[in-house]
């Protein structure tokens, strides 16, 4: 997502990359089935990349790589620290802020899948943008944990705004989601008190496993999801 916030232009977990299938003898096989709204080279200035980890290509892919190479500021994991170029990519643990400009960004906790799948998926986590006079803005990365968003709500609610990565991801290692499903989603709006959703990570990939219909049916009577069609810019509103 191409977020622009207090001034900033930042992008989350980039992925850039047309379709192809993502063949590694150390990753779970992915298949990507369409490109960005987008292009990497049309995108224009970006100031921060937000990502929440960099292990999947369906977070950062090869034409992201190419993005962040580029020196933009990225904050990320400490593992993604240690891995990727250096003194661009800044690593956070959990709680930890970091001001950019007028910005505050905390990390937050997150768990992609369940307890005890950590050493097959890596770190990663989320992140909390708050400005004076701006929205506050929750980008949940891939973590399918309820009681970590709950934790976040005990320190952050009411939320302004709720950028949540759902689709409910799954891979044949693993039986069980890896992100939020749709109805978690929708638990996970309403601990947090957000105002407005906007749903991420729910198309383009064959891993998802559920789809943008899903997660508007769980939100169905909330008001609170987004209209947010691909390459349109939205208005979210104060």
């Amino acid at each position: 997502m191409l977020l622009e916030y207090a001034g900033l232009r930042i992008v989350t977990d980039p992925t850039f990359d047309a379709p192809q299938v993502y063949e590694d003898p150390d990753e779970t096989t992915l298949e990507k089935t369409a490109g960005p709204a987008i292009a990497r080279t049309d995108l224009g200035p970006v100031d921060l990349v937000l990502l929440s980890h960099h292990g999947h290509k369906d977070n950062l892919d090869w034409e992201g790589l190419e993005l962040i190479a580029q020196g933009i500021p990225t904050l990320s994991t400490r593992q993604a620290a240690d891995d990727l170029f250096g003194g661009s990519v800044i690593g956070l643990d959990n709680w930890e802020s970091y001001d950019f400009g007028t910005v505050t960004i905390t990390a937050m906790p997150a768990l992609h899948g369940p307890p005890g799948s950590e050493p097959m998926v890596g770190p990663v986590i989320g992140f909390m943008l708050e400005a004076e006079g701006e929205p506050t803005v929750y980008v949940s990365g891939d973590n399918a944990s309820l009681p970590l968003v709950r934790q976040i709500a005990d320190r952050f609610a009411p939320v302004d705004i709720a950028l949540l990565f759902a689709g409910a991801a799954r891979v044949d290692e693993i039986d069980a989601d890896l992100t939020l499903n749709s109805s978690d989603a929708a638990t996970a709006a309403q601990s947090l008190g957000a105002r407005l959703v906007v749903g991420l990570h729910t198309e383009d990939w064959t891993h998802f496993s559920h789809t943008r219909p899903q997660l508007e049916a769980a939100f169905a009577g909330t008001g609170i999801l987004a209209d947010t069609p691909r390459g349109v810019r939205v208005e979210l509103g104060r």
